[in-house]
């Protein structure tokens, strides 16, 4: 492929900008700028700058994000800032998206990703994939508490019951819940059904993916959607 044909791949604008890029000297072959439009070149030679930070050439991008307490994960926030505002430009430009999402008072491991198919295969209710939440609550856990959590659950407005697959106690106001779906406030909503409330709630596994304990609120890391264990 030529120059400029890269560039046009990464979906970051119109033909018209990258040409801009290129004229630039703001587009990089192995390293080099190169103001050829027309250089032939293989894809993994390019980088280029964008909106002043140095981009790399993918064909897609799978990161996982440890999303911190009061963002929105919506492109179109209503009250709080947008996930979207703590990643570089580029993947804002290559139309990045979360994969189901964390309400603004839930904290963790997130998945983002610009692929389509993905996001289906990972949101796919036959798939089952499990996740893993760390809960913190309002009032001491009893056992009668986490019995009625291994049992099926009937929230409002739901049609059908909802269970936990595992839970595990932790402390006296703490457990860990494993569920499989990803259904509105689901956590919150089990944990108020069984007579208690959630005070502080973060997801630390998707599948096989956990969530690196060195990787900070607001912080990301490029991963491989083998990692997460979907077929």
């Amino acid at each position: 492929m030529t120059l400029l044909q890269a560039l046009q791949s990464q979906g970051i604008g119109s033909r018209k900008l990258c040409l801009a890029i290129i004229d630039a000297g703001e587009a990089l072959v192995d390293g080099v700028p190169c103001t050829s439009a027309k250089q032939k070149v293989d894809g993994d030679q390019v980088s280029f700058f964008f909106d002043g930070e140095l981009c790399c050439c993918v064909d897609r991008i799978v990161i996982m994000l440890n999303k911190p307490l009061g963002y929105e994960c919506s492109a179109r926030p209503n009250y709080h800032p947008s996930i979207l505002d703590l990643l570089p430009p580029f993947f804002r430009a290559r139309n990045v998206q979360p994969v189901g999402r964390l309400d603004v008072d839930t904290s963790g491991l997130l998945i983002l990703t610009d692929d389509g198919q993905l996001i289906h295969r990972l949101t796919h209710p036959k798939k089952h994939i499990e996740k893993v939440y760390q809960v913190t609550t309002v009032a001491p856990i009893n056992d009668q508490q986490i019995a009625c959590l291994w049992e099926e659950i009937h929230l409002n407005d739901e049609p059908k019951p909802v269970k936990a697959l595992r839970v595990t106690q932790t402390s006296e106001h703490s457990l860990e819940l494993v569920i499989d779906e990803g259904r509105y406030h689901q956590v919150r909503r089990m944990l108020a059904a069984v007579g208690n409330r959630v005070d502080q709630l973060t997801r630390t596994q998707v599948g096989n993916l956990i969530l690196p304990a060195d990787l900070i609120a607001g912080q990301w890391v490029g991963v491989d959607e083998n990692m997460i264990g979907i077929d």
